[in-house]
């Protein structure tokens, strides 16, 4: 009998090990291992693994300090207006969503005990019992129906109005049921669900400065752009949190983060750059990094409609121009993957895996560049530590530039009020996009003609036709044709250069235990505090 664990990594073990501490049978655990590729003969070592590794049982208590790297007195607890990272890890403590993604990037149910359709179109909600509200309230069929219905008015200004409005029909069947019908068909509505924008709040809310949700943690202290401190939810429908208390706040500069973390006066410090990530791991044990690669990136942009990205020339000599290789090199230190110009990352089932990113060729930029009849001109671009890398990234493409006489004048702003001021505004500037689970989020949020967040105002007649034909498809193989012709679409027509996808990486002391890697992104998805603990 062959015990030999075959195609089985670290990051598996780590699966295992997130399906015991959500409860997972034997048979379950099994199950998952059997389609891993390890016999049943071996399965006993994978979970005597997981057990040693769950050995030391998480413990309760203690105060728990984390850093993120961006905030701003926009910073807001109403999930449907959350646009920053700092936003989905305070509503990811708050508030719980209908569904999660696990780190497989399924979606598993949390508020919903079971969600069906028959035809994609019609979906039925089903809801755990037992859960209630910071104020004591149950959870109710009322609250989903309100959770959703708001994300159609535009005076609420929800950052995911587009998606919502594929749903036309919301009904609560009964206190623990509810329907939700879309205008066509959309396969992907359980994934949709786990949203961090998608969190469930009770029915009737207007003051979020309470947010008063179901989730682990109930607010405490919440100043924009300072801080906010939640304490433990002693009456929380699943177990946990662990610890006692979460504070969270932001250190827009890198190395004062890290230097906090380094000084014992924070636990996890978010997003830190290759660098500091070389000076965390050579202090010893004492510390630790946690790496991402799911699909975040940041991009450069130039706005179609605005001068000089309204000449085609211009958009195709900047393609050439970027030296994606050096920027994971040198920028990013080795810590991402080279990207080609489109959104749908190398993790994703419907990435197109034959669409190759533009090669680096400064004589056709300069043929473009000289097309257009911006050689000699000095172009602005605007970077800020705001868009992580961002200005590394803008001195690799500025040197290059040089050597062939176009003059990007790079031009560093500050963090705060970055998000308001210059993204989607400026004619040349950077983003930080997170990683989101479909492409049909990530094209309806930033490529359709009127999607939010379109940061090249690109817009193709075409190009949304196909996303409403791929959305309306049970047809997996169809899907992902549609989605192959609309990334090279992307990559050939938009005005976005996405140079590499991130691997993103926190930094934490040792002490913090139950970390673990995510889909939607660092920090376990936003909601790690729900579910890490502090070592004694």
């Amino acid at each position: 009998m062959n015990d030999k664990i075959t195609n089985w990594t670290r990051s598996d073990d780590a699966m295992v090990e997130s399906a015991i501490r959500r409860g997972a049978t034997r048979r379950e655990l099994l199950h998952m291992m059997l389609a891993g590729g390890v016999a049943l003969s071996a399965g006993g070592l994978v979970l005597g693994r997981a057990g040693k590794a769950l050995a030391a049982t998480p413990v309760s208590g203690g105060s728990l300090k984390a850093a993120g790297w961006s905030s701003s007195t926009a910073d807001t607890l109403d999930p449907a207006k959350a646009s920053l990272s700092t936003d989905y890890v305070r509503c990811c403590s708050f508030y719980n969503r209908l569904t999660f993604l696990d780190k497989s990037g399924t979606p598993q149910m949390e508020l919903a005990e079971a969600i069906e359709s028959k035809d994609a179109k019609t979906w039925t909600v089903k809801l755990k019992n037992g859960v209630t509200f910071h104020d004591g309230k149950p959870l109710t069929a009322d609250d989903v129906v309100f959770s959703l219905k708001r994300h159609l008015d535009p005076s609420v200004g929800s950052k995911v109005a587009k998606i919502a409005a594929q749903m036309t029909g919301f009904k609560a069947v009964d206190k623990q049921t509810v329907e939700i019908t879309f205008a066509s068909p959309n396969a992907d509505l359980p994934t949709i669900l786990s949203m961090h924008h998608f969190m469930i709040v009770a029915d009737g809310t207007t003051d979020f400065t309470k947010a008063n949700g179901t989730g682990a943690f109930v607010k405490e202290v919440f100043e924009p752009g300072v801080r906010s401190v939640g304490i433990k939810n002693k009456n929380y429908w699943k177990s946990g949190p662990n610890v006692d208390s979460f504070e969270y706040f932001a250190i827009s500069d890198d190395n004062a983060r890290v230097n906090a973390l380094l000084a014992g006066d924070i636990h996890l410090a978010a997003t830190i750059n290759p660098r500091s990530m070389r000076l965390v791991e050579a202090q010893g044990d004492g510390f630790t990094v946690s790496k991402t690669t799911s699909g975040n990136y940041t991009n450069l942009n130039m706005r179609l409609d605005m001068e000089p990205g309204n000449k085609r020339d211009f958009i195709e000599g900047m393609k050439y121009l970027v030296n994606r290789e050096q920027i994971v090199k040198s920028a990013l230190r080795g810590l991402g993957e080279v990207g080609n110009d489109q959104p749908v990352s190398p993790a994703n089932f419907y990435r197109d895996a034959e669409l190759k990113a533009r090669a680096f060729d400064p004589d056709k930029a300069k043929f473009h560049f000289d097309k257009a009849g911006v050689l000699g001109q000095s172009i602005p671009i605007i970077a800020s530590d705001a868009a992580s890398s961002s200005i590394d990234m803008a001195m690799i493409i500025q040197a290059a530039g040089a050597e062939i006489g176009m003059k990007l004048d790079v031009q560093r702003v500050p963090s705060d009020g970055y998000w308001d001021n210059y993204w989607l505004k400026a004619p040349i500037h950077f983003g930080n996009i997170n990683p989101r689970p479909t492409p049909d989020i990530l094209f309806s949020l930033l490529y359709t003609s009127d999607a939010p967040w379109n940061e090249s105002h690109y817009k193709s007649e075409k190009f949304d036709k196909m996303l409403i034909e791929a959305r309306g498809s049970l047809d997996q193989d169809k899907r992902k044709t549609i989605y192959n012709e609309m990334q090279g679409m992307v990559a050939q027509e938009a005005g976005t250069i996405i140079p590499a996808y991130i691997s993103n990486v926190d930094a934490t002391t040792a002490k913090l235990k139950g970390l673990e890697a995510n889909p939607l992104g660092g920090q376990m998805g936003y909601a790690f505090a729900e579910y890490v603990w502090l070592e004694a």
